[in-house]
């Protein structure tokens, strides 16, 4: 099976940088990377063609005019650019474990939408990285990251766990997911009609439960480390969006993936 990663970024090199140093240096590299850049600087895009000249894996730079936050119609664009039947997903401040990738095609199955979990890295912790360029895994033990059990890999575990299906939208997370590209089109992916943070990753995924999709839960793999920054909050038009999939039932948005297909 062949698989597309998609890295969602905006203004941040930095970040993106260490994010693309552990994508080289996964142990199941993905046939292709796709940055879906939501209108950045130059700067990110020289950081790209660096990167392209480290690894075998093609990159593409999938990028749009900054027109405010455009995160659904950026994802769109790139995962209709996707060459491969698998797509996992992540944002580009994550630092990804070394088999973040075998992991997540481990549990790739159709009709499914795998969500994995994150650790997140404490604020003093981030900065250091960030300053000295320097990965550092925080180990269970450590104050340096919250949610501590998500830096556990036990992967005889998580294939138990991971059989486990359901329909139940919380806790949803953008950063880490994966699912294949079909099943994506058949709900004409995200809906561009988010033109605000939050919830637009809920919307996406109730849909794909309304067509009739299962989601699993991937714990104790496909780990990654959030590098910290401050986190918004929906706002009440996004909530409606959110609301309104569930009460009407909807599996297609009338803005979505299918404008860029073909092209």
């Amino acid at each position: 099976m062949n698989c597309s990663l998609v890295i969602t970024t905006y203004n941040w090199p930095e970040a993106l940088e260490l994010v693309l140093i552990t994508t080289i240096q996964q142990s199941i590299q993905p046939d292709e990377i796709i940055i879906a850049d939501d209108g950045s600087t130059k700067d990110t895009e020289l950081l790209i063609r660096v990167f392209s000249n480290k690894t075998a894996v093609p990159i593409v730079h999938s990028w749009q005019n900054d027109s405010g936050f455009r995160l659904s119609k950026s994802r769109n664009i790139a995962i209709a650019k996707a060459k491969y039947e698998y797509i996992v997903v992540i944002d580009g401040d994550m630092l990804l474990h070394r088999d973040f990738i075998k992991d997540h095609k481990k549990c790739a199955k159709k009709g499914i939408y795998i969500q994995g979990s994150r650790a997140l890295l404490q604020s003093d912790f981030s900065k250091k990285i960030l300053k000295t360029r320097k990965i550092k895994w925080p180990s269970i033990f450590s104050d340096d990251v919250k949610n501590k059990l998500n830096t556990l890999r036990i992967p005889f575990l998580s294939t138990i766990l991971c059989r486990k299906n359901n329909q139940n939208t919380s806790r949803i997370r953008g950063c880490n997911f994966s699912l294949f590209k079909e099943d994506i089109v058949k709900i004409n992916g995200f809906n561009e009609e988010f033109i605000t943070w939050g919830k637009e990753d809920s919307e996406f995924v109730q849909r794909l439960f309304n067509v009739g999709m299962y989601r699993n839960n991937l714990k104790f793999s496909a780990l990654q480390y959030h590098l910290y920054h401050k986190e918004g909050s929906a706002n009440n038009d996004n909530i409606f969006l959110l609301n309104n999939t569930i009460d009407s039932n909807l599996v297609w948005c009338k803005h979505g993936i299918d404008q860029y297909l073909g092209h």
